[in-house]
């Protein structure tokens, strides 16, 4: 219990740093960007509520709020009082010095560019150390096919590597399941296991969240022994638990699907069964003889083993290291991708389910950090991108919007109207409470403990066993 206790608190500690410090990037970019361009600060905050702590030093309060879920640096100068109001400051009606426009521009790029500079400095740690190899980020190959899927009956099979969705070129497993949620039915361009190429439309189906996704088919994993049964075939073998296996019947494993079904097909049968076991001196491969036979207790035909499903994040057991400029590309080229099907009519709708707000980030943070440190700073940089792009958005209340009302203010002579800000700023205000609040609910139900068992006092577990060939 003890144990327990301190690795949650490790794991709690080490999202709210990653977290925490993507937030304060952001908004040192701001501070360091406004006193370099001699702006009024108000106030410098990493977090939103009521202060935990706070100190002036100066004319700025600097302060840490009690919901670290954002920041912000109140300049009076450049922001409109509307949002002057919603950051709490009470001096907005004080005559203060026009600044340039390209100075409200700076200072609102500088955000997003603290933002990058981490991303950067992640990506070049990444390159450096290396990252685990996930199945998220591995080539979408199929690790198994259900016989009895539309997927198999329209020609897919286990081993084969899908290489673009709806002519979308494809090099990930992630990838390929983002562009299969957007519609109900996808053509896939495939590559066979022997190098020749197909053509293959299948239909899509509800998973979970509402979220679409090609049904039957599951990505490569590695099948590691949690348990091994005493009395079966395994144990008499000499399987022990951590190994990996590698092949059976001289065919390479791929997923756990595909194992239990060559288990099945050799009932009887004398059978060779590879394995990788970790030793003091490193990796070993073993070459053992298994026996698939009949279990009564279970109704399936075992060797005798119990997979290992402990880890949120399936690490395949390759480490990688992507170069920090493909990292970055990467990681813009995900997010134009997923605010390009928000605008369009067909599947703005998938796209949205797809969204995630704070818990999402939280609750993802848990599981990779969970698997591995590294993942976990590569998701920092993946973060930080994502927060450059959207805070530019022609938004009144993200810094987009005061770059556009800057341009105009450049334009014109003169900035907009406060009453034309001021109204379009509370409208928009109004409208991201609203989503934050309804995103934040959402994903509460979707990815804490609490949602699944609400939702489990509502289901049926039919009991069936899938996991112990």
């Amino acid at each position: 219990m003890t144990e327990a206790f301190f690795s949650g608190l490790r794991v709690a500690v080490i999202v709210a740093v990653f977290f925490g410090v993507s937030i304060m990037v952001h908004e040192l970019g701001h501070y360091v960007a406004a006193r370099l361009c001699g702006l009024v600060i108000d106030a410098f905050s990493i977090g939103f509520g009521p202060a935990v702590w706070k100190r002036r030093i100066g004319r700025t309060v600097y302060r840490v709020g009690c919901l670290p879920l954002g920041g912000y640096v109140a300049l009076p100068q450049l922001d409109p009082a509307a949002m002057a109001g919603v950051q709490g400051q009470t001096g907005s009606a004080r005559e203060l010095p026009r600044i340039a426009p390209w100075k409200k521009i700076v200072v609102s790029l500088s955000g997003a560019g603290g933002n990058v500079v981490l991303a950067v400095v992640v990506a070049l740690a990444v390159y450096w150390a290396g990252m685990p190899m996930t199945t998220a980020n591995q080539p979408a190959v199929l690790g198994y096919v259900d016989r009895d899927s539309a997927a198999y009956e329209a020609g897919l099979r286990t081993g084969d590597e899908i290489v673009a969705v709806n002519g979308a070129p494809v090099d990930q497993w992630s990838r390929f399941v983002q562009e299969a949620s957007l519609r109900e039915r996808v053509t896939l361009r495939v590559r066979t296991a022997d190098g020749g190429e197909k053509s293959v439309r299948v239909p899509t189906e509800e998973w979970q969240y509402g979220i679409r996704m090609v049904g039957g088919v599951a990505a490569p994993e590695p099948c590691r022994v949690g348990r091994v049964t005493p009395g079966l075939s395994a144990a008499a073998a000499g399987v022990q638990a951590g190994d990996r296996l590698i092949a059976f019947n001289d065919e390479p494993v791929l997923s756990r699907g595909q194992l239990i079904e060559a288990v099945n097909a050799r009932r009887g049968q004398p059978t060779t069964l590879t394995v990788e076991r970790g030793t003091e001196g490193g990796p070993v491969t073993r070459t053992l003889e298994v026996t698939p036979l009949y279990d009564p207790d279970t109704d399936m035909v075992r060797i005798g083993i119990v997979f290992e499903t402990a880890r949120t994040v399936v690490d395949t057991g390759v480490r990688v290291h992507p170069r920090p400029l493909d990292q970055l590309r990467r990681h813009a080229s995900a997010i134009f991708r997923f605010l390009g099907n928000l605008l369009s009519p067909e599947r703005a709708g998938q796209a949205a389910r797809q969204m995630g707000g704070p818990v999402a980030i939280v609750s993802y943070y848990v599981g990779i950090v969970r698997s591995s440190l590294m993942l976990a700073v590569w998701f920092t940089g993946f973060l930080n991108v994502n927060l450059a792009i959207l805070n530019l958005l022609p938004v009144p209340v993200l810094d987009g919007g005061h770059i556009v009302f800057a341009l105009w203010e450049a334009v014109r002579g003169r900035p907009p109207h406060p009453r034309v800000v001021g109204v379009l700023v509370n409208v928009f205000v109004v409208l991201f409470i609203t989503f934050f609040l309804y995103i934040s609910v959402r994903d509460f139900d979707r990815f804490t403990p609490v949602g699944h068992a609400v939702r489990g006092w509502f289901s049926r577990d039919t009991g069936t066993v899938t996991n112990a060939p």
